[in-house]
């Protein structure tokens, strides 16, 4: 008996209900009443149960896996496809097995992806128009796709099949992920970043979110095309980075501040010293002098880990230019700010917060964070000296993500930190689910103007919505 007809004869289920009249059932007589029983009943056939396409692919996976060279280097993946392609032609011949040329090419690349790849998430991985993919457990992934949810067809085998996938995502970069430590960030090759949960904590299975970045980094003409920003605004912006102000780029969860951080970075020029610091690294800096730092978790023992506080310290003696704090989240705010304040001009950061009035805040509240004991107000001041510029991101309601706020940091009155808006987003409406609205300027000189012009950076006339 071949392969195929053991399971299909070892897989459960009885013969289907006979209707009324037909061959087999039950005659009832005449006038109503129970069924009289025949004199002798007469064996149902039953019907063969085919295959799914899932199933036939399982197993077809399964045996190519066992006949793949157990020496081959899984790196050298153009001599692997050919392993596995041969192979799978052999398995299909022997099994017999009736496929149409459309799901024989199906069947072979999703193999192709499990053993490779990441098994069922690499079409999404693959389009470029996905840019977040999040698995709720086995049976239900989410994707996200300009701005909004989608809810896809692709399913794991199990919760086993999770697991596989996110131990073959954080095993390059010497993660884990088990019961003491359910929890875990991580990084693509591509530099897309990895989030993934487990049971105990999450009761839905595995969860893993993945947030994908471009293949090439967006440029500022790309945000503009987006209606991200305005070519004025990042006229702005260039000269704010060139003339070595520090700015932190602010907004909520997925708003879009990774890239617009990417996007300002590229306005730092090319002779510049720049150290990175982020928990898994997915800045995409162009520049050739650039050092990547990320941040390590304890070990098993719960041990050696390397928060980004301390890279931040250690950046210091590394004769920086510029400081890039992926995000400031903690007591890490502090010597970012201290780093500032002290001769690193130029340094930026993301974090989040829903305004720029907010940013602030969050700022002295991650300065609380740190353990030190100061005064609100030798805080607040601290903050005022050290930055010069928020800008604000937000993703609206239709999936849109704009700056919706350049806010200048002006200093300090009273107790009282002083801000002043350069360049604003004003909404005007909604039109078939679409937000209208301008982003403009708003007639606001910033006082640091005229360290542009000392360092000789001309703005043209008009910029701010008048002549100066």
């Amino acid at each position: 008996m071949s392969l195929l007809k053991r399971i299909e004869s070892a897989r459960p289920g009885g013969a289907p209900e006979a209707p009324a009249g037909a061959p087999g059932s039950l005659p009832a007589p005449a006038g109503g009443g129970p069924p009289t029983l025949p004199s002798a009943p007469r064996l149902q056939s039953q019907a063969p149960v085919r295959e799914s396409f899932r199933d036939v692919k399982f197993r077809i996976q399964n045996r190519v896996i066992q006949d793949l060279d157990p020496k081959l280097d899984l790196s050298n993946q153009v001599e692997v496809r050919r392993q596995i392609e041969e192979i799978f032609g052999k398995v299909i011949d022997e099994e017999g097995l009736a496929l149409t040329r459309a799901e024989r090419v199906r069947m072979l690349e999703q193999i192709t992806d499990e053993i490779i790849g990441l098994g069922p998430l690499e079409p999404l991985l693959r389009d470029e128009s996905i840019t977040e993919i999040m698995v709720n457990g086995p049976r239900q992934v989410y994707i996200e796709r300009s701005g909004k949810l989608e809810l896809t067809n692709v399913v794991f085998q199990n919760d086993d099949h999770v697991m596989r996938i996110i131990d073959r995502i954080i095993a390059p970069i010497g993660r884990r992920v088990d019961e003491s430590s359910p929890m875990v960030d991580a990084r693509l090759t591509d530099g897309s970043r990895v989030n993934a949960i487990i049971p105990p904590l999450s009761l839905v299975g595995p969860v893993v979110t993945i947030r994908k970045f471009a293949a090439s980094p967006f440029t500022t003409d790309d945000l503009i095309r987006f209606g991200t920003a305005t070519a004025d605004m990042f006229d702005f912006l260039r000269a704010c980075v060139e003339a070595r102000l520090n700015l932190f780029v602010s907004g909520g969860t997925g708003s879009g501040k990774t890239t617009t951080l990417n996007v300002l970075s590229s306005f730092i020029p090319n002779d510049e010293r720049i150290v990175t610091i982020e928990d898994a690294a997915e800045l995409q800096l162009r520049q050739e002098h650039v050092v990547t730092l990320e941040s390590r978790p304890p070990n098993i023992e719960g041990k050696g880990a390397i928060p980004i506080r301390e890279l931040v310290r250690n950046a210091l003696r590394m004769r920086p230019d510029r400081i890039i704090v992926g995000e400031c989240r903690s007591g890490e705010a502090l010597d970012m700010l201290q780093a500032m304040n002290t001769g690193h001009d130029g340094s930026m950061s993301t974090g989040h917060a829903n305004s720029p009035r907010d940013m602030l805040s969050r700022l002295e509240t991650m300065v609380l964070m740190a353990g030190v004991d100061l005064p609100l107000r030798a805080i607040r001041e601290q903050v005022a000296s050290a930055v010069d510029l928020i800008v604000q991101q937000s993703r609206l309601k239709d999936g849109t993500r704009k700056i919706v706020n350049i806010t200048e940091v002006q200093g300090m009155e009273g107790d009282v930190i002083v801000m002043q808006d350069v360049f604003v987003f004003e909404q005007t409406g909604v039109v078939e689910g679409k937000i209208q609205g301008r982003l403009k300027p708003t007639g606001i000189r910033p006082k640091f103007v005229e360290k542009f012009e000392i360092m000789g950076i001309n703005l043209p006339p008009g910029l701010f919505g008048f002549n100066y």
